[in-house]
C-alpha cells in the first residue's frame, strides 16, 4: 500500500493529478470486496466458473512501452503464495481486457500468459480451501518501460515477475477477498 501510494504522490507533485488506476467493470469484482463463484476455479476441489474478470486501467506514466497483469494470493499456505495469472507483453495502446479470457487468442495481438500456479497458461480462478479464512488477491497491472519481456515460453512466475519488476515504471492494485 506505501508504494502505491508513493506513486500517487510523485505524480502529483510532478504535476499529474491522476494517479494511475486499476478497477473492474464487472460489478462482482470491486476492489476490497468479495469475487463471487464466478472467479472460482475449476478443479482442485473447487467447483466454479473459473472466469477472468473484466479489467480497466488509466492514466498511466509517460514512457510507458507495454503493460504486465499479475494476479497474486499471498494467503495461499505454501510459504510463498499463489500466482493466479500473468499476461505480458500487453501493447501499450491497451487499456482494458475483457472477461472470461480462456487462451492465448483472446488476448491482444503480441501478448502471452505465463504459466500460473496450477501449471496451466490461462487465469486460474481462487479456490482457499475449506473453511479458510477470506484470501487476498491483489490484481496488478504493471506499466512497462520496454516494449517486451524476453522470457523462454516455459519460464516460471518468478522469472517472469523479476523481468516485470526490472522493467516497471508505475503500478496499480486492486485487492479482492474469496474464501470458501
Amino acid at each position: 500500500m506505501k508504494r502505491v501510494l508513493w506513486f500517487a504522490v510523485a505524480a502529483l507533485l510532478a504535476g499529474n493529478a491522476t494517479a494511475f488506476e486499476l478497477t473492474s467493470p464487472d460489478p462482482d469484482v470491486k476492489n476490497g470486496h468479495p469475487m463471487t463463484k464466478a472467479q472460482e476455479y475449476k478443479g482442485f476441489g473447487c467447483a466454479g466458473d473459473n472466469l477472468s474478470p473484466a479489467l480497466e486501467w488509466k492514466d498511466a506514466p509517460a514512457g510507458t512501452r507495454s503493460f504486465a497483469i499479475t494476479v497474486y494470493d499471498p494467503n495461499a499456505p505454501t510459504g510463498s503464495g499463489w500466482w493466479h495469472w500473468i499476461v505480458y507483453n500487453i501493447p501499450a495502446t491497451t487499456t482494458s481486457l475483457p472477461g472470461g479470457i480462456m487462451s492465448q487468442s483472446s488476448l491482444p495481438a503480441g501478448a502471452k500468459q505465463g504459466r500460473n500456479d496450477y501449471g496451466e497458461r490461462n487465469f486460474g480462478g481462487a479456490c482457499p480451501p475449506a473453511g479458510d479464512r477470506p484470501h487476498h488477491y491483489i490484481f496488478t497491472v504493471y506499466a512497462l518501460k520496454v516494449e517486451k519481456i524476453n522470457v523462454p515460453e516455459d519460464a516460471s512466475a518468478a522469472l517472469i515477475g523479476y523481468n516485470i519488476l526490472g522493467n516497471r515504471i508505475g503500478l496499480a492494485k486492486m485487492t479482492t477477498t474469496y474464501s470458501r
